[in-house]
Protein backbone atom coordinates (compact mmCIF):
# COMPACT_ATOMS: atom_id res chain seq x y z
CA UNK A 1 0.00 0.00 0.00
CA UNK A 2 1.55 3.34 -1.00
CA UNK A 3 1.07 6.80 0.49
CA UNK A 4 -2.48 7.37 1.66
CA UNK A 5 -4.53 9.54 -0.69
CA UNK A 6 -5.93 11.38 2.32
CA UNK A 7 -2.42 12.13 3.56
CA UNK A 8 -1.56 13.69 0.19
CA UNK A 9 -4.81 15.68 0.24
CA UNK A 10 -3.98 17.05 3.69
CA UNK A 11 -0.37 17.96 2.85
CA UNK A 12 -0.95 21.69 2.33
CA UNK A 13 -3.09 21.97 5.46
CA UNK A 14 -0.49 20.16 7.57
CA UNK A 15 2.31 22.23 6.01
CA UNK A 16 0.37 25.30 7.09
CA UNK A 17 0.35 24.06 10.67
CA UNK A 18 4.06 23.31 10.43
CA UNK A 19 4.94 26.75 9.11
CA UNK A 20 2.83 28.42 11.78
CA UNK A 21 4.76 26.52 14.45
CA UNK A 22 8.03 27.29 12.69
CA UNK A 23 7.41 31.01 13.17
CA UNK A 24 6.84 30.57 16.91
CA UNK A 25 9.73 28.43 18.22
CA UNK A 26 9.85 27.73 21.94
CA UNK A 27 12.64 26.17 23.99
CA UNK A 28 12.88 23.31 26.44
CA UNK A 29 9.79 22.99 28.64
CA UNK A 30 8.50 26.47 27.77
CA UNK A 31 6.42 25.21 24.82
CA UNK A 32 3.20 26.83 26.01
CA UNK A 33 1.96 28.23 22.70
CA UNK A 34 2.93 25.06 20.86
CA UNK A 35 1.11 22.88 23.37
CA UNK A 36 -1.97 25.13 23.19
CA UNK A 37 -1.94 24.80 19.38
CA UNK A 38 -1.71 21.02 19.67
CA UNK A 39 -4.56 20.89 22.19
CA UNK A 40 -6.73 23.07 19.97
CA UNK A 41 -6.21 20.77 17.00
CA UNK A 42 -6.84 17.60 19.01
CA UNK A 43 -10.13 19.07 20.27
CA UNK A 44 -11.04 20.03 16.72
CA UNK A 45 -10.36 16.46 15.57
CA UNK A 46 -12.60 15.00 18.26
CA UNK A 47 -10.03 13.11 20.34
CA UNK A 48 -11.68 11.10 23.09
CA UNK A 49 -9.36 12.35 25.82
CA UNK A 50 -6.76 15.12 25.98
CA UNK A 51 -4.39 15.43 28.91
CA UNK A 52 -2.02 18.36 29.39
CA UNK A 53 0.81 19.06 31.81
CA UNK A 54 2.48 15.67 31.53
CA UNK A 55 6.24 16.06 31.90
CA UNK A 56 5.47 19.69 32.79
CA UNK A 57 4.15 20.81 29.38
CA UNK A 58 3.58 17.60 27.42
CA UNK A 59 0.26 16.71 25.78
CA UNK A 60 -1.31 13.30 25.18
CA UNK A 61 -4.41 12.71 23.07
CA UNK A 62 -6.31 9.42 23.13
CA UNK A 63 -8.13 8.21 20.02
CA UNK A 64 -10.31 5.13 20.45
CA UNK A 65 -10.74 2.75 17.56
CA UNK A 66 -14.07 1.87 16.02
CA UNK A 67 -13.39 -1.87 15.69
CA UNK A 68 -13.70 -2.86 19.33
CA UNK A 69 -11.53 -2.98 22.41
CA UNK A 70 -7.84 -3.78 22.39
CA UNK A 71 -4.45 -2.54 23.48
CA UNK A 72 -2.93 0.93 23.32
CA UNK A 73 0.13 2.06 21.38
CA UNK A 74 1.93 5.38 21.73
CA UNK A 75 3.14 7.55 18.85
CA UNK A 76 5.52 10.33 19.90
CA UNK A 77 6.55 13.69 18.43
CA UNK A 78 8.78 16.37 20.00
CA UNK A 79 7.77 20.05 20.16
CA UNK A 80 10.76 22.17 21.27
CA UNK A 81 13.13 24.30 19.20
CA UNK A 82 16.78 25.37 19.54
CA UNK A 83 18.61 28.56 20.63
CA UNK A 84 19.87 29.33 17.11
CA UNK A 85 19.42 32.42 14.92
CA UNK A 86 17.68 31.36 11.69
CA UNK A 87 19.20 32.35 8.32
CA UNK A 88 16.84 30.56 5.91
CA UNK A 89 15.15 33.74 4.71
CA UNK A 90 11.90 31.81 4.28
CA UNK A 91 8.64 33.79 4.44
CA UNK A 92 7.65 31.68 7.45
CA UNK A 93 11.03 32.03 9.21
CA UNK A 94 11.22 32.34 12.98
CA UNK A 95 9.82 35.57 14.38
CA UNK A 96 11.62 35.03 17.70
CA UNK A 97 15.22 36.31 17.78
CA UNK A 98 17.75 33.66 18.70
CA UNK A 99 15.33 30.74 18.45
CA UNK A 100 14.44 28.47 15.54
CA UNK A 101 13.17 25.02 14.66
CA UNK A 102 16.55 23.76 13.48
CA UNK A 103 15.82 20.06 14.10
CA UNK A 104 12.43 19.63 12.45
CA UNK A 105 10.34 19.23 15.58
CA UNK A 106 7.78 21.53 13.96
CA UNK A 107 7.50 18.94 11.18
CA UNK A 108 7.30 16.04 13.62
CA UNK A 109 4.48 17.72 15.55
CA UNK A 110 2.58 18.62 12.38
CA UNK A 111 2.85 15.09 10.93
CA UNK A 112 1.58 13.49 14.13
CA UNK A 113 -1.29 15.99 14.21
CA UNK A 114 -2.09 14.99 10.63
CA UNK A 115 -2.12 11.33 11.60
CA UNK A 116 -4.31 12.13 14.61
CA UNK A 117 -6.82 13.90 12.36
CA UNK A 118 -6.97 10.92 10.00
CA UNK A 119 -7.23 8.33 12.78
CA UNK A 120 -9.98 10.31 14.53
CA UNK A 121 -11.92 10.50 11.25
CA UNK A 122 -11.60 6.83 10.28
CA UNK A 123 -11.06 4.92 13.55
CA UNK A 124 -10.22 1.85 11.51
CA UNK A 125 -8.55 -0.02 14.35
CA UNK A 126 -9.29 -1.81 17.62
CA UNK A 127 -8.04 -0.42 20.91
CA UNK A 128 -6.57 3.05 21.34
CA UNK A 129 -3.83 5.28 19.97
CA UNK A 130 -2.03 7.69 22.31
CA UNK A 131 -0.55 10.59 20.36
CA UNK A 132 2.28 11.96 22.51
CA UNK A 133 3.58 15.52 22.10
CA UNK A 134 6.72 15.92 24.17
CA UNK A 135 8.60 19.03 25.34
CA UNK A 136 12.32 19.46 26.00
CA UNK A 137 13.96 16.89 23.76
CA UNK A 138 16.91 19.21 23.12
CA UNK A 139 18.70 18.57 26.38
CA UNK A 140 15.88 18.90 28.90
CA UNK A 141 14.89 15.24 29.09
CA UNK A 142 11.19 15.83 28.52
CA UNK A 143 10.73 12.20 27.54
CA UNK A 144 12.00 11.13 30.93
CA UNK A 145 9.71 13.59 32.68
CA UNK A 146 6.65 12.24 30.86
CA UNK A 147 7.61 8.68 31.78
CA UNK A 148 8.18 9.68 35.43
CA UNK A 149 4.75 11.31 35.44
CA UNK A 150 3.26 7.86 34.85
CA UNK A 151 2.24 8.34 31.22
CA UNK A 152 2.73 4.69 30.25
CA UNK A 153 0.66 3.39 33.17
CA UNK A 154 -2.02 6.07 33.00
CA UNK A 155 -2.90 5.27 29.39
CA UNK A 156 -1.93 1.57 29.52
CA UNK A 157 0.51 2.09 26.65
CA UNK A 158 1.93 -1.29 25.63
CA UNK A 159 4.30 -0.24 22.84
CA UNK A 160 5.72 3.12 21.78
CA UNK A 161 7.15 4.41 18.51
CA UNK A 162 9.11 7.50 17.52
CA UNK A 163 10.22 9.09 14.25
CA UNK A 164 12.80 11.75 13.30
CA UNK A 165 13.68 13.35 9.99
CA UNK A 166 17.12 12.74 8.49
CA UNK A 167 18.79 15.21 6.10
CA UNK A 168 20.62 13.57 3.16
CA UNK A 169 18.28 10.55 3.25
CA UNK A 170 16.03 10.98 0.17
CA UNK A 171 12.39 11.91 0.67
CA UNK A 172 10.31 8.75 0.64
CA UNK A 173 12.95 6.60 2.31
CA UNK A 174 13.16 5.28 5.87
CA UNK A 175 16.11 4.05 7.97
CA UNK A 176 16.16 1.90 11.08
CA UNK A 177 18.16 -0.76 12.91
CA UNK A 178 17.60 -3.12 15.84
CA UNK A 179 19.51 -2.46 19.04
CA UNK A 180 21.45 0.73 19.69
CA UNK A 181 20.45 3.36 17.10
CA UNK A 182 21.51 6.54 18.93
CA UNK A 183 24.13 7.21 21.56
CA UNK A 184 24.11 7.86 25.27
CA UNK A 185 25.20 11.42 25.99
CA UNK A 186 27.17 13.04 28.78
CA UNK A 187 28.32 16.62 29.31
CA UNK A 188 31.41 17.68 31.20
CA UNK A 189 32.85 20.91 32.53
CA UNK A 190 36.46 21.11 33.72
CA UNK A 191 37.64 24.08 35.78
CA UNK A 192 41.41 24.58 35.94
CA UNK A 193 42.77 26.90 38.63
CA UNK A 194 46.37 28.06 38.48
CA UNK A 195 48.22 31.15 39.63
CA UNK A 196 47.96 34.30 37.56
CA UNK A 197 50.90 36.44 36.61
CA UNK A 198 52.78 38.41 33.98
CA UNK A 199 53.16 36.60 30.66
CA UNK A 200 56.84 37.62 30.58
CA UNK A 201 57.51 35.92 33.93
CA UNK A 202 55.79 32.55 33.45
CA UNK A 203 57.97 30.75 36.02
CA UNK A 204 56.32 32.76 38.80
CA UNK A 205 52.84 31.74 37.67
CA UNK A 206 50.99 28.45 37.26
CA UNK A 207 49.50 28.54 33.80
CA UNK A 208 45.97 27.05 33.55
CA UNK A 209 46.03 27.44 29.75
CA UNK A 210 49.01 25.07 29.43
CA UNK A 211 47.28 22.61 31.75
CA UNK A 212 44.04 22.97 29.80
CA UNK A 213 45.87 22.34 26.53
CA UNK A 214 47.32 19.14 27.97
CA UNK A 215 43.81 18.10 28.96
CA UNK A 216 42.48 18.62 25.43
CA UNK A 217 45.16 16.34 24.01
CA UNK A 218 45.00 13.74 26.79
CA UNK A 219 41.22 13.41 26.63
CA UNK A 220 41.53 12.21 23.04
CA UNK A 221 43.40 9.15 24.28
CA UNK A 222 40.19 7.89 25.90
CA UNK A 223 38.96 6.94 22.43
CA UNK A 224 42.32 6.23 20.78
CA UNK A 225 44.16 4.35 23.53
CA UNK A 226 41.74 3.36 26.33
CA UNK A 227 38.77 1.99 24.40
CA UNK A 228 38.56 -1.08 22.19
CA UNK A 229 38.81 0.22 18.60
CA UNK A 230 35.71 -1.83 17.73
CA UNK A 231 33.61 0.22 20.17
CA UNK A 232 31.98 3.54 19.34
CA UNK A 233 32.91 6.55 21.47
CA UNK A 234 33.23 10.28 20.92
CA UNK A 235 34.99 12.64 23.34
CA UNK A 236 34.80 16.23 22.10
CA UNK A 237 36.02 19.36 23.87
CA UNK A 238 33.76 22.09 22.52
CA UNK A 239 34.62 25.02 24.80
CA UNK A 240 37.95 26.41 26.03
CA UNK A 241 37.64 29.76 27.81
CA UNK A 242 40.59 31.50 29.44
CA UNK A 243 42.35 34.84 29.64
CA UNK A 244 41.49 38.41 28.73
CA UNK A 245 44.80 40.09 27.80
CA UNK A 246 47.90 39.50 25.67
CA UNK A 247 50.35 39.84 28.54
CA UNK A 248 48.52 38.21 31.45
CA UNK A 249 48.58 34.56 32.49
CA UNK A 250 45.07 34.07 33.88
CA UNK A 251 44.07 32.45 37.12
CA UNK A 252 41.45 30.14 35.64
CA UNK A 253 40.56 28.20 32.50
CA UNK A 254 37.34 26.39 31.68
CA UNK A 255 36.85 23.48 29.29
CA UNK A 256 33.58 21.79 28.41
CA UNK A 257 32.32 19.21 25.98
CA UNK A 258 30.45 16.00 25.39
CA UNK A 259 30.94 12.24 25.51
CA UNK A 260 28.91 9.88 23.31
CA UNK A 261 28.82 6.10 23.69
CA UNK A 262 26.71 3.12 22.63
CA UNK A 263 27.34 0.88 25.66
CA UNK A 264 27.02 1.50 29.41
CA UNK A 265 30.38 -0.08 30.16
CA UNK A 266 32.12 2.20 27.64
CA UNK A 267 30.40 5.21 29.21
CA UNK A 268 31.67 4.18 32.66
CA UNK A 269 35.19 3.71 31.27
CA UNK A 270 35.11 7.19 29.72
CA UNK A 271 34.11 8.83 32.99
CA UNK A 272 36.74 6.92 34.96
CA UNK A 273 39.50 7.78 32.50
CA UNK A 274 38.46 11.44 32.46
CA UNK A 275 38.77 11.61 36.24
CA UNK A 276 42.18 9.93 36.10
CA UNK A 277 43.44 12.29 33.38
CA UNK A 278 42.32 15.35 35.35
CA UNK A 279 44.13 14.09 38.46
CA UNK A 280 47.29 13.37 36.47
CA UNK A 281 47.41 16.74 34.71
CA UNK A 282 46.76 18.53 37.99
CA UNK A 283 49.66 16.67 39.60
CA UNK A 284 52.13 17.38 36.79
CA UNK A 285 51.21 21.06 36.31
CA UNK A 286 50.59 22.14 39.88
CA UNK A 287 47.07 23.29 39.07
CA UNK A 288 43.79 22.45 40.76
CA UNK A 289 41.38 20.74 38.41
CA UNK A 290 37.68 20.14 39.11
CA UNK A 291 35.63 17.87 36.85
CA UNK A 292 31.84 18.06 36.73
CA UNK A 293 30.55 15.08 34.74
CA UNK A 294 26.83 14.83 33.97
CA UNK A 295 25.58 11.60 32.39
CA UNK A 296 22.59 12.67 30.34
CA UNK A 297 20.44 10.63 27.92
CA UNK A 298 20.87 6.83 27.83
CA UNK A 299 21.43 4.84 24.65
CA UNK A 300 18.37 4.72 22.37
CA UNK A 301 17.82 0.98 21.95
CA UNK A 302 15.29 -0.37 19.45
CA UNK A 303 13.57 -3.59 20.48
CA UNK A 304 14.08 -6.39 17.93
CA UNK A 305 10.47 -7.42 17.27
CA UNK A 306 9.18 -3.85 17.13
CA UNK A 307 12.03 -2.84 14.81
CA UNK A 308 11.05 -5.50 12.30
CA UNK A 309 7.43 -4.41 12.62
CA UNK A 310 8.24 -0.72 12.09
CA UNK A 311 10.39 -1.56 9.07
CA UNK A 312 7.60 -3.68 7.60
CA UNK A 313 5.12 -0.84 8.05
CA UNK A 314 7.52 1.61 6.41
CA UNK A 315 7.83 -0.81 3.49
CA UNK A 316 4.05 -0.71 2.97
CA UNK A 317 4.35 3.06 2.55
CA UNK A 318 7.61 3.37 0.63
CA UNK A 319 8.35 -0.07 -0.80
CA UNK A 320 10.94 -2.46 0.60
CA UNK A 321 13.89 -1.06 -1.42
CA UNK A 322 13.31 2.34 0.21
CA UNK A 323 13.67 1.01 3.77
CA UNK A 324 17.21 0.73 5.12
CA UNK A 325 16.99 -1.81 7.94
CA UNK A 326 20.62 -1.90 9.12
CA UNK A 327 21.93 1.66 9.24
CA UNK A 328 24.96 2.52 11.32
CA UNK A 329 24.15 3.92 14.77
CA UNK A 330 24.23 7.70 15.08
CA UNK A 331 26.28 9.31 17.85
CA UNK A 332 23.66 11.96 18.46
CA UNK A 333 21.46 11.64 21.55
CA UNK A 334 17.68 11.27 21.80
CA UNK A 335 15.49 11.24 24.88
CA UNK A 336 13.00 8.89 23.27
CA UNK A 337 15.47 6.46 24.85
CA UNK A 338 13.60 6.84 28.14
CA UNK A 339 10.33 5.75 26.56
CA UNK A 340 12.05 2.74 25.00
CA UNK A 341 13.40 1.83 28.44
CA UNK A 342 9.83 1.92 29.76
CA UNK A 343 8.10 0.05 26.92
CA UNK A 344 8.98 -2.01 23.83
CA UNK A 345 9.12 0.01 20.64
CA UNK A 346 11.28 1.43 17.87
CA UNK A 347 12.68 4.71 16.59
CA UNK A 348 12.83 5.26 12.83
CA UNK A 349 14.32 7.94 10.56
CA UNK A 350 12.45 9.45 7.62
CA UNK A 351 14.25 11.12 4.74
CA UNK A 352 14.33 14.92 4.66
CA UNK A 353 16.11 15.07 1.30
CA UNK A 354 18.94 17.40 0.35
CA UNK A 355 18.62 19.89 3.20
CA UNK A 356 21.02 21.59 5.57
CA UNK A 357 22.07 19.46 8.52
CA UNK A 358 20.14 19.31 11.77
CA UNK A 359 21.01 22.10 14.24
CA UNK A 360 22.25 24.32 11.39
CA UNK A 361 20.86 27.88 11.03
CA UNK A 362 19.97 27.18 7.38
CA UNK A 363 18.03 23.96 8.15
CA UNK A 364 14.35 23.69 7.27
CA UNK A 365 11.99 20.74 7.47
CA UNK A 366 10.97 19.54 4.01
CA UNK A 367 7.19 19.69 3.64
CA UNK A 368 7.35 17.05 0.89
CA UNK A 369 8.00 14.57 3.71
CA UNK A 370 4.57 15.12 5.25
CA UNK A 371 2.49 12.54 3.28
CA UNK A 372 5.12 9.88 3.91
CA UNK A 373 5.27 10.54 7.65
CA UNK A 374 1.50 10.74 8.09
CA UNK A 375 1.03 7.53 6.11
CA UNK A 376 3.64 5.75 8.24
CA UNK A 377 1.95 6.76 11.49
CA UNK A 378 -1.49 5.75 10.24
CA UNK A 379 -0.36 2.40 8.82
CA UNK A 380 1.56 1.67 12.01
CA UNK A 381 -1.48 2.31 14.21
CA UNK A 382 -3.92 0.42 11.99
CA UNK A 383 -1.57 -2.56 11.63
CA UNK A 384 -0.58 -2.76 15.29
CA UNK A 385 -4.20 -2.51 16.38
CA UNK A 386 -5.84 -4.59 13.65
CA UNK A 387 -9.11 -6.20 14.73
Amino acid sequence: MPILNRASEMQEEIAGWRRYLHQKPELNFDVFETADFVVGKLKEFGCDEIVTGLGKTGVVGIIKGGLGTGGTIGLRADMDALPIEEITGKPYASTVPGKMHACGHDGHTAMLLGAAKYLAETRNFAGSVAVIFQPAEEGGGGGNEMVKDGMMERFAIQKVFGMHNMPSLPVGQFAIRPGAIMAATAEFTITVTGKGGHAAIPHRAIDPIVAGSQLVAALQTIASRSTDPAEAIVVSVTKFIAGSAYNVIPEHAMLAGTVRTLKKEVAKLAEARMNAICRGVAETTGTEIKLDYDANYPVTVNHPEETVFAGDVAATVAGEPQVHRAIQPLMGGEDFSYMLEARPGAFIFIGNGDSANLHHPAYDFNDEVIPHGVSYWVRLAETALAA
